[in-house]
């Protein structure tokens, strides 16, 4: 398929500039930021003073490196809105993932920061070939997941035609796409492969639909899943970049001439690599851990908040700016299952809320037709009855479903049904998707 070149006029002058002049503004809106969580934010302003540093102590961008990192667990222990820097009245969305304990992680957004976010999506779906008038087919999720309203606002802010059709419902996606004709579909890309084999079960060939270019994100996917969708699916396959703790889809987003990973909008995200024991900066193009720190947001700055994603920092190709390298695993536990983020810790919660299962469990997680399946083992108690399984089984997938958005298999088995290892532990994760 021939690759689109941009032309001149479809690029923003920062998507040009020189590295001087792109971290001249990096500088100044650090600056602005730090300022703005140390006097706006009750936590800022306590871990700031807690490790002894100012925001008048940035002076240059190697500065940052002396401030605190944030974490998803700041995030919780200020729930709802004890980490927005601005008025709640002032927040005109919010957006949640999930959590166990009724307590997930919350973002604000005022006016601006929408704007921003609706400006960086129409970027990345430029980047990835879009143009004003294409139809643009959303499968994301919609609602309180960053995926589909990201996207849907973007196309939008861009001039496309939009078709909200949010995830599932196999069959209809595939009359929409048929019908509709869409350009471009924003999807995760096990989906996409979902969608490409019900068009083979209609008799349709997937290759001669409208679609030219796809989207994909929220999960990890690897180089030969882009090239089986784009031989079956006979569109470009391009990488979009996001979480919702630092703003959704948009943070960073391939560009379709090179394909070389995905660009980070270093104009709205200052990106760092550390080490992920000691939290140490590590020197560029080494692997560890991905943290940003945003310079835009007003509802809700993040400072240096760790991604957990292990990757490394590319240089500039198609962009003046950098790009992240593959995804290679994860500096925590989480397991990614259908786009929903996955702690083994979730699990073990709700495990441990019912009074007649011990805490063993275990988490096994296959890829069935390219779509990841969930399944949960786990004991009851010593003298609970077989009926006791049978109830804590159907309770542990409900509460699973509502809590953590995925929906899994549930097995309650005898107790020491799970198997130990030498020091007594099972194992929480077998993880039997195949890689690559």
């Amino acid at each position: 398929m021939p690759v689109k070149q941009p032309a001149p006029g479809d690029l923003e002058p920062i998507e040009t500039a020189s590295r001087d002049e792109l971290q001249a503004l990096q500088l100044q809106r650090l600056r602005k930021t730090l300022a703005h969580a140390y006097a706006n934010v009750p936590h800022y302003r306590a871990a700031f003073d807690a490790r002894g540093v100012h925001p008048d102590d940035l002076k240059t961008l190697a500065d940052l490196s002396r401030f605190p990192f944030t974490g998803k667990a700041t995030l919780r222990d200020n729930y709802p809105f004890g980490l927005f820097a601005v008025p709640r009245e002032q927040v005109v969305r919010v957006h949640a993932s999930s959590g166990t304990t009724g307590k997930p992680t919350v973002v604000g957004y005022t006016k601006q920061d929408i704007d921003h976010w609706a400006d960086l999506v129409a970027r990345s779906i430029r980047a990835a070939g879009g143009r004003a008038g294409d139809i643009v087919h959303v499968a994301y999720g919609y609602g309180l997941f960053t995926g589909g309203l990201g996207a849907h606002y973007g196309a939008e802010r861009l001039g496309c035609t939009v078709i909200p059709m949010s995830g599932g419902q196999t069959e209809k996606q595939v009359q929409l796409i048929t019908d509709f004709r869409p350009d471009i579909i924003m999807v995760t890309p096990s989906y996409m492969q979902v969608i490409v084999e019900e068009m083979r079960r209609q008799g349709l060939d997937p290759a001669a639909s409208s679609l030219k270019v796809g989207i994909f994100g929220a999960e990890p996917w690897t180089e030969a899943m882009r090239r089986e969708i784009e031989r079956t699916a006979g569109i470009d396959a391009v990488d979009i970049y996001g979480l919702s703790e630092v703003m959704g889809p948009g943070v960073a987003s391939e560009c379709i001439e090179s394909k070389d990973g995905p660009v980070i909008w270093e104009d709205h995200f200052y990106p760092e690599i550390i080490d992920p024991e000691t939290g140490e900066v590590l020197p560029e193009g080494s692997e560890g851990e991905l943290v940003f720190t945003t310079l835009t947001k007003e509802a809700l700055p993040v400072i240096r908040y760790r991604t957990r994603d292990l990757t490394r920092l590319l240089p500039p190709t198609s962009r003046s700016m950098r790009r992240i390298g593959k995804i290679v695993g994860r500096s925590d536990d989480m397991l990614i299952i259908r786009g929903v983020n996955v702690f083994p810790t979730q699990i073990e919660e709700i495990v441990l809320q019912h009074g007649q299962l011990a805490g063993q469990y275990q988490l096994i997680v296959t890829r069935d037709a390219h779509l990841d399946e969930l399944e949960v083992r786990c004991e009851r108690l010593v003298g609970a009855s077989e009926q006791v399984s049978q109830e804590a089984a159907s309770w542990l997938q409900q509460r699973i479903k509502t809590l953590v958005g995925v929906t899994a298999r549930v097995v309650v088995g005898e107790p020491d049904s799970i198997e130990r290892t030498l020091v007594g532990k099972a194992r929480r994760v077998v993880d039997k998707r195949p890689r690559g």
